[in-house]
Order: C-alpha cells, then sequence, then structure tokens
C-alpha cells in the first residue's frame, strides 16, 4: 500500500525518467484512472510538454510540466515506472507518457482506487489535493505538537489523518506508535509532552528509513515484518500482538510494549 515513502520513490523514479524529457505521446489504456479530465483532454494538454522538477506533499506526486501539472495518487495498488517505450505493456499499465528519449513513464494500478488529475493552476491543484496538513517528512517538532494540541481523537486516527500530517497511513502509524511506546487508542489530546518527544523522535527515524529504503520496511527487527505472520510476536519483548479495527483499519500493537492506559 504506497504510503509517504513509497510515494517519494516515485518521485525519484519520475526525476531520473522524465524530468526535462519531452512527451511524444500519452496512452490510456483505461479511462477508469482519470478523474476530471476525459483522455483527449490529457493527451491534448500533455502531449509536447517537457516535464520539470517533480515535488510530492503526503501522499500526492506533483509532475510539474511546461504547461499544466499531473497530479498522481496511488491509492492501495499503484505503482510508477520507468521503461523502454517498446516493452511489452503489463495488464495494468492504465496511463503512459512516452517520451522523446525512448522511455515511457507508466502509471500501474490493478484497483484503480485513486488515480490522475489535471491541474491548470496552483488553484487547481490546491483544490484537489484538498486539506493537507503539513508533510510528515518535513514537518518540526514545534508544528506537530501544535497539529496536535486539542485533538479529540485516538491518536492512530489523528496521525492517519491526511489533513493532520500528510503522508502517514496505516503501516507507518502503527511503526511509529510502537516505537514511541503509545497504545494506538490513546486518546491524542492525553498525550503528555514526554509521549509527543517520543512519537516525533519514532516519526523521524521511520521515515529516514523507510525513504532510503523506497518502502516501509519488512525486516524482522520491524512492527512491519511481524504484523503479517500467522501468530506474531513483538520484534522487541517477543510477546503476542494484538489487532483490532480502528478508525476503519486493521491496526496492530503489543500489548506490553504499548499498555492500554485506561483507554
Amino acid at each position: 500500500m504506497p504510503e509517504l515513502p513509497d510515494v517519494e520513490g516515485f518521485r525519484r523514479v519520475l526525476a531520473f525518467c522524465a524530468q526535462g524529457r519531452r512527451v511524444e505521446r500519452v496512452e490510456v489504456g483505461d479511462a477508469g484512472v482519470l478523474r476530471g479530465v476525459t483522455p483527449q483532454r490529457l493527451r491534448r494538454e500533455v502531449t509536447g510538454r517537457r516535464f520539470g522538477p517533480p515535488e510530492r506533499h503526503g501522499k500526492w506526486l506533483i509532475a510539474r510540466t511546461d504547461g499544466p501539472t499531473v497530479l498522481l495518487h496511488f491509492g492501495m495498488t499503484g505503482d510508477l515506472l520507468c521503461a523502454a517505450h517498446d516493452d511489452p505493456p503489463h495488464p495494468h499499465d492504465r496511463v503512459t507518457f512516452v517520451l522523446d528519449d525512448g522511455h515511457a513513464l507508466r502509471y500501474r494500478d490493478q484497483r484503480k482506487l485513486r488515480g490522475l488529475w489535471l491541474a491548470a493552476t496552483d488553484a487547481d491543484l490546491d483544490r484537489i489535493m484538498g486539506d493537507q496538513g503539513p508533510d510528515a517528512l518535513s514537518v518540526s517538532r514545534a508544528e506537530l505538537d501544535e497539529r496536535l494540541a486539542g485533538r479529540r481523537g485516538r491518536v492512530k486516527a489523528t496521525l492517519t489523518d491526511q489533513s493532520v500530517l500528510a503522508g502517514l497511513g496505516n503501516l507507518l502509524g502503527d511503526e511509529i506508535l510502537w516505537r514511541a511506546g503509545i497504545h494506538p487508542a490513546r486518546r491524542t489530546a492525553d498525550l503528555t509532552p514526554e509521549d509527543r518527544a517520543r512519537l516525533e523522535r519514532a516519526m523521524r527515524g521511520v521515515l529516514r528509513t523507510s525513504v532510503r529504503a523506497g518502502h516501509v520496511p519488512t525486516s524482522p527487527s520491524w512492527l512491519t515484518g511481524r504484523r503479517d505472520d500467522p501468530d506474531p510476536h513483538c520484534p522487541r519483548c517477543g510477546g503476542p500482538l494484538r489487532r483490532r479495527r480502528m478508525a476503519g483499519r486493521t491496526t496492530t500493537w503489543c500489548p506490553g510494549c504499548q499498555p492500554d492506559s485506561g483507554t
């Protein structure tokens, strides 16, 4: 499931494959991933344009050109690949940008839960992306404290709310809270300054390592590496892990390392 580290990896793919390159043609294999733009308009407005330096905010990839901006969101199964333009297409290649150097940038997605948008202006870009909090990779400690202050919900739901912090999903939320020793159902408003300091340190460490890897690692020393085991146990204390639906998502935690504290 693409989260901030995956999308940062896609940003690097886009920069390596397409930055400075001109789009010779746009191939739409499945218009079901186009949001608010027709295949005809996408081809008309992007063909002949050059990609500039790509940007990322949270889980959004911002592909600027010398004309409009293409916005990409990867949902649960999206991917971005650089290939030779004559490589055989994959069944889930939905949109392909064929470039002037013989490469092709391919947006691939099995489930088609999100997709591609086209923004003519920065105002369009902001409207499409909606209410986004600061990017989790660059948020300061003071800004994090400000974003968490006064929140009524549970801390797992708060961390994964894109209007609070942009980029954290289910895997990152669980990993960060496990490393910080904070129960995912703890009320955000009840976090102490010491809790928030541990949370910030854990978030920094998890994101730095994940961004280098291009995904949330599945090492046995990470909660992420154990959560899908048939009988999952904590990498730190060896105790059994617990699973429960929270905020609509399966949440995994260690009762020994993340005590309930009366939640």
